[in-house]
């Protein structure tokens, strides 16, 4: 325990049972306040070209690019409205809740580790989700979505960062701190796969045209 000159108020330590928080880096609290903005705005602008496509059915949306890249393919399909509803919208909550997540860590607000857990734990579940997402899209649909793209590329780095803020307290096990010393590249290869993925999904939906 620290001690402090006469008049001066002694920092509680990150995580203690004074504090009840978790201290973040200045850039992993960054890259979910990056993730929340763009996440959202990617989650907000496919609602809307959906509302627009509601409303004309001969609307072209702006990230229909070629028959590959094509976001007018994907939203008309029961995949891109698992539950009834645009998957957007889930997307819109979720990114909402990272946003205001990642306001709060930029402002050194430092959050209680259980809601760190339980948002790694949201964001797991989101991860899983996005990923049949990508599988449905390469390989039963065929068309690959910008916007959706945008989101997938969000949430996966966002798993890995908030995972390492969660379970930064326990960083004395050696799991762990390889999960925190190698968690960029561990994004990186990820993308790759994913990449390599949609790129065969790519070919497999010229040569089927």
């Amino acid at each position: 325990m620290s001690v402090s000159a006469p008049g001066e108020v002694s920092p509680a330590e990150p995580d203690s049972p004074e504090h009840g928080g978790v201290h973040v880096g200045r850039l992993s609290a960054l890259w979910v306040l990056i993730a929340g903005v763009v996440g959202l705005s990617s989650a907000l602008a496919l609602t809307i070209e959906k509302v627009e496509l509601l409303k004309n059915p001969a609307y072209v949306p702006t990230c229909s690019l070629n028959p590959v890249l094509s976001c007018g393919s994907v939203m008309v399909t029961p995949q891109a409205a698992v539950f009834g509803f645009p998957n957007s919208l889930i997307g819109i909550v979720s990114f909402t809740v990272v946003l205001v997540t990642g306001v709060l860590a930029v402002a050194r607000v430092q959050l209680p580790r259980w809601y760190w857990a339980g948002l790694a734990v949201g964001t797991l579940l989101g991860t899983v989700f996005v990923h049949w997402l990508i599988y449905q899209s390469v390989f039963t649909i065929g068309a690959l979505c910008l916007y959706c793209m945008v989101v997938w590329s969000m949430t996966i780095p966002l798993l890995v960062v908030v995972t390492t803020i969660a379970v930064q307290p326990q960083r004395g096990n050696a799991v762990l701190r390889g999960l925190h010393t190698w968690r960029w590249s561990i994004v990186a290869l990820w993308f790759t796969a994913v990449i390599l993925l949609c790129l065969q999904g790519g070919v497999r939906a010229r040569c089927r045209r």
